[in-house]
């Protein structure tokens, strides 16, 4: 390998590969980084993309260094790290009516009433509770949510279950607040944070994940396996499955530019090519790609792929796999949000 087979253009870098750079220059540099805050998986992919790393020529490290330099100018932040600090600091910037009733729930689990802790979990954990723990705690759960809340996770309680919760509210009556506020910090301890796990995702993603890297055929087949035993956990795995036909109806139209930005020019091209010739929810996102694109971009897209002949299979499979592989990242990190398919806009 020659030396001028390791330089990189900064242009035509990843955005991924030049934080691999900035790292790097900051570890030269004596620098001391809070990775360790960041999701192990992006931790792991950092540490790849480093390993990848040759030489690079001074140009691209100063555009490299700029590009960073002005990032960090227009959104750099110190953030206040915990729910306590952040009401705080806001505690002079919201609304009095708000910061007061932020400002009373901590008062209150300090004096040991945990059920505003319980309340301002989410629906999907509250509906965990409703399945998880015994009738007459969920009953009383259930009484000590907000109205609007409590009828929402009690649409997503089986039918069953639901109706004996909601019987044994019925002879909730005569519980003493000395149970309820027990109960309450019961729950608020066991829910309230997340438990240690021997997995960094949940089931959902690291199967959907897997299924995403499968042939069709396969996929479609544990689908609807799954479907037969858990028709609730394949329709959340069915959300979690991420292909390039699906970037129509789930990246909204202002991070199509952000997806695009994550893969090289070459790769995008080819994907873009590829799909424009496929079959016909393929070629509607590779048209919703171009459409959210500027014009400028999206007609020498067009134009190359009109001058390239035929695309072998396996090089659309890998372009197309690349740029969903990025949005799936660029989402995990919580850099853009992807549509429910079961919601509408």
């Amino acid at each position: 390998m020659s030396f001028m087979s390791d330089i990189h253009s900064a242009a035509a870098m990843t955005r991924r590969r030049k934080a691999a750079i900035v790292v790097q220059m900051l570890i030269a540099d004596g620098g001391s980084m809070p990775l360790a805050d960041l999701p192990e998986h992006l931790q792991e992919l950092l540490t790849g993309e480093l390993a990848r790393l040759r030489r690079l020529d001074r140009v691209t490290m100063d555009a490299v260094a700029e590009e960073f330099a002005s990032e960090l100018d227009a959104m750099g932040m110190a953030a206040p790290g915990s729910r306590d600090n952040a009401i705080t600091a806001l505690a002079d910037h919201l609304s009095p009516g708000l910061a007061s009733r932020l400002q009373a729930q901590m008062d209150s689990v300090r004096n040991g009433d945990h059920w505003p802790v319980v309340a301002d979990l989410a629906v999907p954990v509250l509906a965990r509770i409703m399945q998880s723990e015994s009738i007459e705690i969920c009953a009383v759960a259930l009484s000590k949510l907000p109205v609007p809340k409590a009828a929402e996770v009690l649409a997503k309680t089986p039918g069953d279950r639901a109706r004996r919760i909601t019987y044994a509210m019925s002879m909730t009556g005569d519980v003493t607040p000395d149970v309820v506020r027990r109960i309450g910090r019961a729950l608020a301890q066991e829910y309230g944070h997340p438990p240690a796990t021997a997995f960094d995702k949940a089931p959902v993603q690291r199967l959907g994940a897997i299924l995403n890297s499968a042939a069709t055929d396969t996929r479609e087949d544990v689908l609807e396996g799954l479907g037969a035993k858990d028709p609730v956990f394949a329709s959340d795995v069915r959300k979690a499955i991420f292909t390039f036909k699906d970037i129509a109806p789930r990246v909204k139209p202002n991070d199509i530019s952000t997806c695009t930005r994550a893969v090289d020019a070459a790769v995008l091209s080819t994907a873009i090519a590829a799909a424009l010739a496929g079959d016909a929810d393929v070629v509607a996102s590779a048209e919703y790609v171009l459409a959210n694109l500027s014009q400028r971009m999206a007609a020498q897209l067009r134009e190359d792929a009109a001058e390239r002949g035929p695309i072998k299979k396996a090089d659309a499979e890998a372009a197309m796999a690349a740029i969903t592989t990025a949005v799936r990242e660029l989402a995990d990190g919580g850099l853009i949000v992807l549509r429910d398919p079961d919601q509408e806009e």
